[in-house]
């Protein structure tokens, strides 16, 4: 990460070693044997050295993030909390806390204690006052047109897409699934951006990141993991340019004056504007204002003063009638593009 210029990334998914901290082998009610994490890159002496570990990566983390870049990082309660205490102390300013709650999480071990059936996602950006990047409206649409909640519903990674070696075992113990990646990569950044994945393992992130057509950067030490994710990534082929274009957001939505749509005829002077259930009507005036009976002003002040309302939305409140049907002025800004 040192090699990377400052401010480069946009978007840094991290999926670093838990420190699982076991102490001898993991078995079921039934006395098999858990096929765990047990490789030397997740062990480490005390908390102190994986402290000092997870606060140098993060420290390049917040260098080569873009100001309005975001972090993602992905943990269990073994080492989730000290990386979100490591987060702060280091200026990033935490956004949201995402539960993956798994379909199919490991069976019970054996002892006194609940079934392990999530992980944690921290997604951080740089500072308290960066402007950055959440593409709201389609992740909102991927959800069914309902604002898409922090608990996330998914299997682990299994059949087809699960990597195995030579011998048919699991080749890397904690492969994130595709769907994962695919909604963390969606909210956050757009075709083109640059997505970093410091600890990139099989190359989940890699994979996805093409699929989408962001471009990504991995880093990983593990010659079989290296050569598995550079395989998958030469597999994998970006989706088609039109069907990558996801839903914008009010910010990326072109700002048109309402004045516009009046003097280049899109929404003439004298249409007549109602409301969706049709209980108050307004007519457009030359100059871009309503007027209701005795109110005059904006489209917003005047659907305020005929609520009696505070405020107002005017492109979502007031309707004009196309074809038999009322639709809202919203959608001729997309005509007056």
């Amino acid at each position: 990460m040192g090699m990377l210029p400052p401010a480069s990334i946009d978007c840094v998914f991290a999926d670093p070693p838990y420190n699982l901290q076991l102490r001898g082998e993991l078995r079921r009610p039934d006395d098999s044997l858990v096929d765990g994490v047990d490789e030397d890159w997740d062990r480490f002496t005390d908390f102190a050295a994986y402290d000092r570990f997870t606060r140098a990566w993060l420290t390049e983390a917040r260098r080569v993030l873009r100001k309005d870049g975001t972090l993602w990082v992905i943990g269990s309660y073994h080492n989730i909390f000290r990386i979100g205490a490591l987060l702060q102390e280091l200026g990033f300013w935490i956004l949201n806390d995402i539960i993956w709650r798994k379909a199919n999480p490991m069976p019970n071990f054996r002892g006194r204690r609940f079934t392990n059936a999530h992980e944690t996602l921290i997604w951080a950006a740089p500072g308290k006052d960066a402007r950055y990047r959440f593409n709201y409206q389609a992740l909102k649409a991927l959800n069914d047109d309902v604002q898409m909640r922090s608990d996330w519903y998914f299997p682990l990674c299994t059949g087809a897409e699960r990597l195995r070696n030579a011998h048919g075992l699991k080749l890397h113990p904690t492969q994130k699934p595709e769907a994962l990646l695919h909604r963390v990569l969606l909210a956050s950044t757009g075709p083109g951006d640059v997505v970093l994945d410091p600890f990139a393992g099989t190359g989940t992130t890699a994979a996805m990141a093409r699929r989408l057509s962001r471009h990504f950067i991995g880093i990983e030490r593990h010659p079989a993991y290296v050569e598995a994710a550079l395989g998958r990534v030469h597999r994998e082929r970006p989706l088609p340019a039109e069907s990558l274009a996801a839903t914008p957001t009010r910010r990326e939505v072109a700002r048109v004056p309402f004045g516009s749509l009046v003097e280049r005829g899109i929404l003439p002077a004298g249409t007549v504007l109602t409301d969706r259930l049709r209980r108050v009507r307004a007519v457009v005036v030359a100059d871009g204002t309503l007027r209701s009976g005795a109110l005059h002003g904006s489209i917003h002040q005047v659907g305020a003063k005929v609520q009696n309302a505070p405020s107002c939305n005017g492109w979502t409140f007031w309707h004009f009638e196309r074809d038999g049907a009322l639709v809202a002025i919203d959608a001729l800004r997309a005509e007056a593009g």
